[in-house]
This record gives structure tokens, sequence and C-alpha cells, in this order.
């Protein structure tokens, strides 16, 4: 059984003309899942809008004050992120269904879930938004899921074509919290070099792999299974996060990678294997980037097929420099994770 979370709410969101993070993103998936879905095992939920306390776990409380003080206006915070009138609502939903979508996996509603949200999450540090983000929902969820549940040991992990700084910055210092992020670097927003490991108490649970552009669902899938995997499965999580950002995918307007919808479906049951051995399968996949339609809708697909029990596709080869490339990541994580 797999639980969507999904509220009309988050396409009130308007970032403005011409904005690659647009309304009509969240309108293609819903409109393309429904009938799709309609003789699947699959629960529609409406998400509970997150509640000030639950957003405060990981944003501050002045962030949220001057938030609020623009509050059903149109506003530019940065270069790249506007609010407009009902954004506001739409990013209290969007960590609500964030919540939600874990929430129900850890109870055991639901077997997986899937957050269908807008605005995304994984660039919002605790002081500010950017990158379009305006709150960071998965790290929201993941904080809540320690901070209510108890949980000890909460793995996130990010596939989106930018590395989740925001996200990184959350939890870099603590061990109940492990990160790890594929991303094309150098790259927007600048961060995720592999050096980057964690501070302090966190030392090794902070795991980059940046990707020069142009990797393919073979690189890829060769960094799933021979880095992330491991370590996520010598980390035990009881609680397995994703940051589902597609714009990795080769029609991508801005991402700059060779990844099909094949690929992220290779990804996602990597996880979903990691899931199962770790924690009964509690998985729960939050939406972030992805701004060609056609590969949005065909990617989440993909993911909701594999998390339904399809069969994953037959990895294709790495490329060269992806196996060379896995090789040297392998040997930088190393000294945390003997594993590899």
């Amino acid at each position: 059984m797999i639980d969507l979370l999904y509220d009309d709410v988050m396409i009130g969101h308007d970032p403005g003309p011409d904005h690659p993070e647009r309304p009509e993103r969240l309108a293609a998936l819903r409109d393309a899942l429904r009938p799709r879905l309609a003789a699947a095992a699959v629960t529609w939920r409406r998400p509970e809008a997150a509640s000030r306390d639950a957003v405060e776990r990981v944003h501050s409380a002045r962030l949220l004050d001057t938030l609020e003080e623009v509050r059903g206006q149109r506003v530019r915070l940065d270069a790249d992120t506007t609010m407009s009138p009902s954004s506001l609502d739409a990013a209290y939903m969007a960590a609500g269904a964030a919540i939600d979508a874990a929430r129900v996996v850890v109870s055991g509603e639901a077997q997986s879930a899937v957050a269908l949200v807008r605005p995304p999450g994984h660039h919002a540090e605790a002081s500010r938004p950017m990158g379009f983000c305006l709150f960071n929902n998965v790290a929201i969820a993941a904080a809540y899921a320690v901070a209510e549940w108890g949980l000890e040991r909460v793995l996130v992990v990010d596939w989106d074509v930018h590395h989740g700084n925001g996200t990184q910055h959350s939890f870099e210092d603590r061990r109940d919290v492990l990160f790890a992020s594929s991303h094309r670097y150098p790259f927007y927003p600048g961060t995720g070099a592999a050096h980057e490991q964690g501070r302090g108490a966190g030392i090794g649970y902070t795991v980059n792999l940046p990707l020069p552009e142009a990797m393919t669902d073979g690189d890829y899938a060769l960094m799933f299974e021979s880095i992330v995997a491991p370590i996520a499965q010598a980390y035990d999580p009881d609680l397995v996060l994703v940051s589902a950002g597609y714009d990795a995918h080769r029609l991508d307007p801005i991402g700059g990678m060779d990844v099909s919808d094949e690929g992220f479906a290779t990804l996602c049951a990597t996880l979903q294997a990691v899931a199962r051995e770790c924690c009964g399968g509690k998985v729960a996949l939050v939406l972030e980037g992805g701004y060609s339609l056609e590969g949005l809708v065909e990617s989440v697909g993909a993911c909701i097929d594999i998390l339904q029990g399809a069969t994953p596709p037959e990895r294709p080869q790495a490329t060269h420099r992806g196996e060379s490339l896995a090789g040297t990541l392998r040997d930088l994580h190393r000294r945390h994770w003997s594993i590899l």
C-alpha cells in the first residue's frame, strides 16, 4: 500500500511568469497520476499543514515572523525565490505533507509514501529561503521524526541535481540524521564538495557525491549501489526519507544530466531495498525539483511503480568516468565507513 500526500493549496504558490518552478508542475502530476493509479493500491491523502512549532525545529522564529509580515503579498526574497499571496499557505502545507508522509510509514498505515509538494525545500536554510524554497520540507520531517516519535536514526537521501545545502546544514553536526546527496558539481548552490563530511559529532554523517555534468543512469546507479547503499545499511536507519528531485532527467531544461525515468526507478529500488533490510520498508519520497513536465511525470510514475512492487530495470553499464569517480569517492568516504 502506498499513500500519496497532495493538496491543491500548493498549486496556489505562484513564483511569477516564466519561472521554472511553476504551478503546472504539480497540476501535471495530479492530472497524470489520478487516472494512471485509479486501479492501483494507492490512497490519496490530504495532508495537514505543518504547525509553526514543527517548522521551528528547522527554521528560526525570526524567519517565520518575517514571512508572516509579508503573508498575502508578492515579495521577491532573493534572485530566484518569490512569495505570492498564497505562498506561505502552500509552504506550511508542503512541510505538513512531508511530515504526514513520514508519519504514515512510521505508523504502519502505509508501506511507503510520496509527498507531492511545492514549493520545494532542500535549499532553505535555517534563517533564509533560497533556490525556489521557503521551508525545508524533508528536514522538517526528519527533525519531527526524531523529536516526536523517538527515532534514533533517520536517513535522508537527496538525488536532486542540486545539492541540498539547507538539509546538510540542518544536520551536519548530528548523528541521528545521516544526509547523503548526489548532485552536479560545481553547480548551484556551490556547496556539496566531497570533503564536506559533517562537523563535530556529525563527522562522517554527511556523504556528498559531487558529479560532473552528463552523468548517466549507469553512473548514478553505480554511485548508489557501491556507496550510498552500503553506508545506509551500516547506518541501519529507522526511516528512509528521499529528497526526490527529478531535474537530473535528460529532458530537464536546467539540470544538464542524462538520467531517464528508468534511471530514477533504479535509484528508488536501491533505497527501497535498504528500507526493507533496515526498517521494514519504511520509505517516503518528498518532491523537490524537476522542470520538464514530461520528465517529471514519467519519473515520479516510475518511482511509484517501484514502490508498488514493479521489477526494477536492469542497470546499464556505468561510463568509464563514472567508474573512476565512484572509486575515488569510495576511497574518500571509507575513512568514516569501513564497509566501503
